[in-house]
């Protein structure tokens, strides 16, 4: 079978979506190429605390309202469900059903974490599905935290001081 062929019934990808940018849309939209459902899970604010970040992050509802205007804009959201998320696991070691987690390379060693649980709770395993990070203009990571800090935009372009 080829992989890179598949489409999935069910898939899973998960994150803060803060200051929700170009990688974050690049990661949705790969995601929605290769199922016929996708969960997206979105960390609550006490989970997105206990991540420690080292940048603010808008409330839970706004970084919502964001991914879901995004879905709107690919006319995807009768085959998206969206889902708080309180841990680093979510539905992902509780439906049986879910055949591929959507993970970017700096995620790919908690996907392991998260396929390990899956397993040891007696679920089919799944796929791991690593979709790369885009780059910023100055061939950096496009992240929320480089945003945050005024570095780049939303779309990985540097922003130039006077």
């Amino acid at each position: 079978m080829n992989l890179l062929n598949k489409i999935f019934k069910k898939g899973v990808v998960a994150g803060t979506f803060s200051k929700l940018h170009k990688g974050h849309k690049f990661l949705l939209k790969h995601a929605l190429e290769k199922c016929h459902t996708l969960i997206i899970c979105i960390t609550t604010d006490d989970f997105a605390k206990k991540l420690n970040k080292n940048h603010p992050v808008e409330e839970y509802n706004v970084r919502k309202k964001y991914v879901l205007e995004f879905i709107s804009t690919l006319g995807e959201n009768n085959r998206v469900i969206i889902e708080p998320l309180t841990d680093i696991y979510g539905p992902a070691i509780t439906d049986p059903s879910i055949e591929v987690l959507f993970v970017s390379e700096e995620t790919f060693i908690r996907g392991l974490k998260v396929l390990k649980e899956r397993i040891r709770r007696g679920l089919p395993p799944f796929y791991l599905w690593v979709v790369p990070i885009l780059l910023a203009e100055n061939g950096k990571p496009i992240s929320s935290t480089r945003i945050w800090k005024g570095e780049i935009n939303k779309e990985g372009r540097i922003i130039r001081l006077k």
